[in-house]
């Protein structure tokens, strides 16, 4: 299952309480590495439950990045039964639980992970390790929400008209997102994503996995490999930025979608234009141009890097 249609389907399944908490572990603190670890507890209960009732909810990352270690990823399950599973194209994992009729469903995931800024420099070749044919290929396909044919293909090869290198394209991609799409903080949770349909309406407002979807299928659909990462922001931002952390420990909106687009010689590439818009719209004071200094540092910064907070 698409983490995305997870979360549309759970958000519409569960008459429920979610909530999620993060407690940084500053014990195991790897200061003089730049590694910080974090422990997220995310506590789910269903409180109309009606039958036999299950509950899904995604677990830490399962493979080690650059930029995360999941250490553990704990669960429980009063009165049910639960398991783990991976789906290892996309990393990630699922707990799924069961549980009797008549019982209090409860899920109660912990989650350990360690986490340090990454950044690609795209000034000169790093020559990184190749991801295999079969992943590159993998995060070419088009899908439900985001197609690479039509009106997206069109538009991709609009954008990057005379771009010459897949660098060129990767940021020209990046520009068009920026500057022709913006956050509209009335679509609920993170959105859709479904990218046709942005395009095919002509209002090019949504929230970061709208916008983050868009740079994935435009980028595919011209021949780069890309993908969603989906998480959660578990600390604030120390570059500056109020919009781009989480506001406390209790980070149950503070969900997240980020995008990664590969680049021969350089591996996987960090980008996210949707934050660009998020700091034009929610920075104090607010509604900032794109010539804003604040706008522009970020613009500048968040093709090619992300801060792992």
């Amino acid at each position: 299952m698409k983490r995305r249609d997870f979360l549309l389907q759970s958000s519409t399944a569960c008459a429920g309480l979610a909530l999620s908490k993060v407690v940084p572990l500053f014990a195991d603190t790897l200061a003089s590495s730049g590694w910080r670890t974090f422990e997220v507890t995310t506590h789910v209960e269903v409180l109309k439950a009606s039958g036999v009732t299950h509950i899904w909810v995604p677990a830490a990352l399962i493979r080690n990045t650059p930029f995360q270690k999941t250490l553990t990823n704990k669960f429980v399950a009063e009165g049910g039964k639960a398991k783990f599973s991976e789906n290892k194209q996309q990393s990630m994992g699922i707990v799924t639980a069961t549980y009797p009729e008549h019982a209090k469903p409860v899920l109660i995931l912990t989650s350990r992970v360690s986490l340090k800024n990454y950044g690609v420099d795209l000034s000169t070749l790093t020559h990184a390790a190749p991801a295999s044919r079969e992943e590159l290929a993998y995060f070419l396909q088009p899908s439900k929400y985001v197609p690479t044919d039509g009106i997206v293909k069109e538009t991709a090869q609009k954008a990057t008209k005379g771009a010459g290198t897949d660098i060129d394209k990767a940021r020209a991609i990046y520009d068009w997102v920026v500057e022709n799409t913006f956050r509209d903080p009335k679509v609920r949770g993170c959105g859709r994503g479904d990218i046709r349909f942005l395009l095919e309406s002509g209002d090019l407002g949504g929230k970061c996995a709208d916008l983050n979807a868009l740079y994935v299928g435009l980028a595919r659909s011209v021949g780069l490999p890309a993908r969603d990462v989906y998480g959660i922001r578990v600390a604030k931002s120390e570059l500056g930025y109020k919009s781009l952390g989480a506001a406390s420990e209790k980070v149950t909106k503070a969900q997240h979608c980020r995008a990664e687009v590969h680049l021969s010689g350089y591996g996987w590439v960090p980008v996210d234009p949707a934050d660009v818009r998020k700091v034009v719209l929610e920075e104090p004071p607010g509604n900032r141009p794109l010539d804003d200094d604040m706008v522009k540092k970020a613009r500048a910064r968040l093709f090619g890097s992300w801060e792992m907070n």
